[in-house]
């Protein structure tokens, strides 16, 4: 079947919205679907057969991961994929940066992460027609009129641009090639949608406040790092509007914004199972089992990303999962030794707000806060000039008092105002360097 007609056939669908309008028969719903998903998969997996053997019910499954997962990458996914090959599929795009590669009709793509290790994403032709449908149907919103599509990634990949026609024009803006040829590209291109990370939307929108560039989108979407609430407000206030959000991870495709701007779940895909951090029931590592992709099956794969969920319910009367923010993941919890010598757990969201109120917060544009050992602190802090000792004040006597808050005392914290260099790499706002043994275990400390 023709896949441009597999891609509307699935973005009608999906705007249909076929699924129980409350939460209690929504759950009900994705119990039945994970247990018919599992029946057919289960002999072409041997990893979930097993698992089906020794556990019984999915919901009794261990909690997968990325290190198990790759572990067992040719006894789990159902197309007879090898791990070894698929990578070198995937690491030669990355090294031509030639994303058109396939292992037969499967499509193969490399993610790193934050935390840098290495995984693989695994999608079938009719995998890609449902995803591109379903990022049309919940992302783009409409093809009733020609839309031309700006994408900054660090890698292209043939999902994004296999659907391009005469109503969508796909244009991959490689991250790796100069920030100045990609604003001047992007000023020619006059997209009508920009889908970026935060840290090239910010750029975006500073080159577009001192007139570098002229470029009206309509929709601004940020994905692949943590959208700040600083950076948010920033280009909300450039560009007059609200910045939109699609979460993404090599594990699916599991949240987008609603017209409001708030990142709901893709519960009509996902199951998320909620693995609660805080004693409020707040936090939680989201544990994500995706009922509708076959050839990487994913179940009860728990994700390291920290969600903060929200707890009103949203204007748009959405029943699924409202998030208020992605606060980080488990690698951004900095350990701290208080008096006691107990460890301390302190989530990156604290850190955040100890730079970005202070009073001259205005004054920094760019920061990062690294954990380099057991008590000890860097803070790299790029400022307008004449204010970088004014400022490194400031957001050391918020950190004193943060770290004073948890009864920790001794404690080292040192300035500089050498910025990392990115490339093609994530933003991480707060790093952590040092690493405790089973921090994931200490978090209940």
């Amino acid at each position: 079947m023709n896949f441009k007609f597999l891609v509307l056939k699935h973005f009608f669908l999906y705007k249909l919205d076929l699924y129980p309008k409350n939460r209690k028969d929504l759950e009900r719903w994705q119990n039945g679907k994970i247990s018919d998903f599992l029946n057919k998969i289960k002999h072409h997996s041997d990893f979930y057969a097993n698992n089906i053997r020794k556990h019984g019910s999915w919901k009794n499954f261990p909690y997968l991961n990325k290190k198990i997962m790759m572990e067992n990458f040719d006894q789990l996914n159902t197309v007879g994929l090898k791990k070894d090959d698929a990578f070198q599929v995937a690491f030669e795009a990355e090294n031509s940066r030639d994303f058109s590669s396939m292992v037969g009709n499967i499509t193969v793509g490399l993610s790193s992460g934050t935390s840098g290790n290495r995984g693989l994403f695994v999608a079938s032709s009719e995998e890609r027609a449902k995803w591109v449908g379903y990022v049309l149907a919940k992302v783009i919103g409409s093809i009733k009129k020609p839309q031309k599509i700006a994408f900054f990634l660090r890698a292209n990949s043939n999902l994004y641009s296999s659907v391009k026609s005469s109503k969508l024009d796909f244009n991959y803006f490689d991250m790796k090639e100069s920030i100045k040829d990609n604003l001047k590209k992007l000023n020619d291109y006059q997209p009508d949608i920009i889908v970026s990370p935060p840290s090239m939307l910010r750029m975006i929108a500073q080159a577009q406040e001192t007139k570098e560039i002229s470029v009206h989108p309509h929709k601004i979407i940020s994905v692949a790092e943590v959208l700040e609430s600083t950076d948010k407000e920033y280009i909300k206030k450039v560009f007059k509007q609200i910045i939109h959000q699609a979460y993404q991870c090599t594990e699916g495709f599991l949240a987008s914004t609603c017209n409001y701007g708030t990142l709901h779940f893709h519960e009509d895909i996902v199951k998320i199972e909620k693995d609660y951090i805080d004693s409020e029931k707040t936090k939680f590592f989201p544990v994500i089992t995706d009922f509708t992709r076959t050839s990487q099956p994913i179940i009860r794969y728990r994700l390291n990303d920290i969600i903060v969920e929200k707890k009103e319910p949203c204007q748009c009367g959405s029943i699924f999962t409202a998030i208020d923010h992605i606060e980080g993941r488990s690698d951004d919890i900095f350990y701290f030794h208080n008096q006691e010598n107990k460890i301390i757990p302190i989530f990156p969201d604290f850190f955040r707000r100890a730079v970005i109120t202070i009073s001259e917060s205005e004054e920094i544009n760019e920061y990062v806060v690294e954990e380099e050992d057991i008590n000890k602190l860097l803070v790299r802090l790029d400022v307008k000039e004449g204010k970088f000792d004014k400022v490194a004040g400031l957001v050391k006597e918020k950190i004193i008092d943060l770290l004073h808050h948890y009864n920790i005392t001794d404690y080292e914290i040192n300035f500089t105002s050498k910025m990392p260099a990115l490339g093609d790499k994530k933003l991480q706002r707060i790093k952590r360097k040092f690493q405790p043994q089973n921090s994931d275990s200490l978090l209940s400390v």
